[in-house]
């Protein structure tokens, strides 16, 4: 169990330090790409292609790491009406589903990677592929995250009307 929990461990912080660095790159980019179009009056043609390849991993990766932190919207105003039971029913469920959707990606995400591996991105030379292999990489944390959702009591964060005064 202990190795389980260090190999968790690990791809929970790969995860964070790959988005982040990601993010990070993209805003220098589109620093780079604004200042060279106002000051220098010419833009590379990588910066946008390279931005918007970074904008998706980093949008893939972050609905990973909302499963992870329990970070993702919920309406549970008919749900929490219900009696506790029904709600349990409604939680294992809506986990049940996330499980699927990561699947999916897994599935779905790996066979178009494979159909444009043979595409060239104009800007990059890059092979289109390279935009969607993010696809069974979010997947792959969805399903994990979503599977440890399974051990945990409900599936968002609690809000407290209280604590907003």
């Amino acid at each position: 169990m202990k190795t389980l929990r260090l190999i968790k461990l690990i791809l929970d912080r790969l995860l964070l330090v790959v988005s982040l660095t990601l993010l990070a790159v993209m805003i220098v980019i589109i620093i780079y790409q604004v200042f060279s179009r106002q000051i220098l009056n010419s833009t590379p043609s990588w910066s946008e292609e390279l931005s918007r390849i970074l904008f998706v991993w980093v949008s893939f990766l972050g609905i990973a790491y909302g499963f992870k932190e329990k970070l993702h919207i919920a309406l549970g105003l008919i749900v929490n009406m219900m009696p506790k039971k029904v709600q349990d029913i409604f939680d294992y469920f809506a986990k049940g589903l996330v499980i699927f959707l990561g699947v999916i990606m897994i599935y779905y995400g790996w066979n178009f990677t494979t159909l444009m591996a043979n595409n060239v991105m104009p800007g990059t030379g890059l092979p289109s592929s390279m935009l969607y292999v993010v696809m069974p990489i979010s997947g792959f944390y969805v399903t994990l995250y979503g599977t440890a959702l399974l051990f945990k009591k409900g599936m968002h964060q609690e809000f407290d009307d209280a604590n907003e005064e």
